[in-house]
């Protein structure tokens, strides 16, 4: 009797194939389930997919945009980064405005004795007076100012690197959602495919129709699942079209996947990969800058702190009228007067400028030992993670999924022979989905640690050179 039962269950399976082939478009939607979605029309013709998957409107290996493009294109038309470049040409002003001189005062004077009861008399006066700088005055403005720009171009370029840390943060999150969706639809597909096979076996008596109905909620849960996936990749392809200055119309797709994806090679030794990050990471050379900024401003408040000189000319002319017993007569003068004007720093002698400079430089000589510990602590952790993320999906690529992918074909053939339940199906399928998500974790771990790697580093190889 048991071996009739299973040569009535193998003529079942032959047939399923016949059947598929055969079957009207019309009867066979019949046999799907009738909550059965818009995206599992079965096709006339057997090379159509009973599937219409959603991966072509995001990922494109020919004419898709690479991590490098997006960078270059955000480099261009990021408007923060756009602005922050504006900060360089307002120091480059602030240096030409420091290179001036100060400007000269020309006065005018006139006296008159009318209104006084003396009207024969009066005196004009022309002055000119000139600032003089001494003390390297001028040379320290000048040298504030030029470290200034430099300051600029290093907080511009720090900027661009959290830009680029921006950047790949979204990317690899673009990456995972895109391989959860297309493993997630692999899986959709075959229990789509796995529906045909046990409704037909529902219309012949040989299968409960809770079967059909524990699958048929298996595939809404994938379903549900293939939603959520390519919400989290349409979100992080939004936020890659923003970050790199994309109009929000323009399609976006991408060409490498998480498992190829590629960056920059890395340093063999970790102590290579903390010299190079100490001498190339924008923050630290800005917290350098800083550091020249305040030592070149406590320079400039020496030397204001210093007596002030001012050189003038004058010339007089004057009328005057001398009271004589027989008759008063008028009498002109002229003189040309030199002379400096010393302005005294008694009471202000910058004292609290002198003290608030000196603070800044230990401020920002603390910032920058602060900054170097910290690009130590980025780069070993990178390499921490990145090692151990290697691992686990050196570990799940060569035992886990294909184990756990072998297990589902095989649990689905014993379950076309009829010798397991369809919950037997679905768990394993399950155990595979969650093998996936943790390859993807892993391989998303990996991407994550080697970018922040870069970044560490200062993302030299991911950065446009300065001109």
């Amino acid at each position: 009797m048991f071996s009739r039962i299973n040569v009535r269950r193998w003529c079942v399976a032959l047939c399923l194939v016949a059947v598929s082939a055969t079957v009207p478009r019309g009867q066979d939607a019949q046999l799907t389930a009738k909550n059965e979605p818009s995206d599992a029309v079965v096709a006339n013709s057997p090379s159509k997919p009973i599937l219409d998957s959603v991966l072509p409107s995001y990922y494109d290996p020919q004419d898709g945009v690479s991590i490098n493009e997006l960078i270059d294109r955000a480099m261009r038309s990021n408007q923060d980064i756009s602005a922050a470049r504006l900060e360089i040409e307002k120091a480059k002003a602030r240096l030409r405005q420091a290179r001036l001189r100060p400007n000269p005062t020309l006065e005018f004077e006139q006296e008159s004795g009318r209104f006084v009861g003396s009207p024969g008399e009066g005196q004009f006066t022309a002055g000119f007076s000139l600032p003089i700088e001494l003390y390297g005055r001028r040379s320290a403005r000048v040298n504030a100012a030029q470290i200034a720009i430099e300051a600029s171009e290093a907080d511009v370029r720090n900027r661009e690197r959290a830009l680029v840390a921006s950047i790949l943060t979204n990317y690899a999150e673009a990456l995972a959602s895109l391989r959860e969706l297309e493993a997630t639809e692999k899986l959709l597909e075959l229990d789509l495919q796995t529906t045909r096979f046990v409704q037909i076996r529902v219309n012949q008596g040989e299968s409960p129709p809770l079967e059909l109905n524990l699958l048929q909620a298996e595939v809404e849960r994938l379903r549900s699942r293939r939603q959520l996936a390519e919400g989290k990749l349409q979100a992080a392809l939004t936020q890659l079209k923003l970050l790199s200055g994309m109009p929000f119309e323009d399609i976006l797709r991408l060409r490498e996947q998480i498992d190829a994806a590629v960056l920059p090679t890395l340093p063999q030794t970790r102590e290579a990969a903390v010299d190079i990050g100490l001498r190339t990471r924008p923050d630290i050379l800005l917290a350098k800058m800083e550091e020249q900024v305040a030592t070149a401003g406590l320079r400039l408040v020496r030397a204001e702190s210093r007596p002030d000189f001012t050189a003038y000319t004058r010339y007089t002319q004057g009328r005057s009228v001398i009271d004589d017993p027989t008759q008063p007569f008028s009498q002109r003068d002229r003189s040309l007067t030199f002379g400096v004007a010393i302005g005294l720093p008694v009471f202000d002698r910058k004292q609290g400028a002198r003290a608030e400079a000196e603070i800044a430089i230990k401020q920002a000589q603390t910032r920058r030992e602060f900054a170097e510990r910290v690009v130590r602590s980025e780069i070993l952790a990178a390499y921490q993670r990145y090692d151990a993320a290697s691992r686990a999906v050196s570990t799940l690529q060569t035992a886990a999924i294909p184990r756990s992918t072998e297990n589902v074909a095989t649990f689905r053939k014993v379950y076309e022979l009829g010798q397991i339940t369809i919950t037997d199906l679905i768990t394993e399928q399950r155990r595979l989905l969650d093998a996936t998500r943790d390859l993807t974790e892993a391989l998303t771990e990996r991407y994550r640690a080697q970018a922040d790697l870069n970044i560490a580093l200062g993302a030299g190889t991911l950065l446009p050179q300065p001109k």
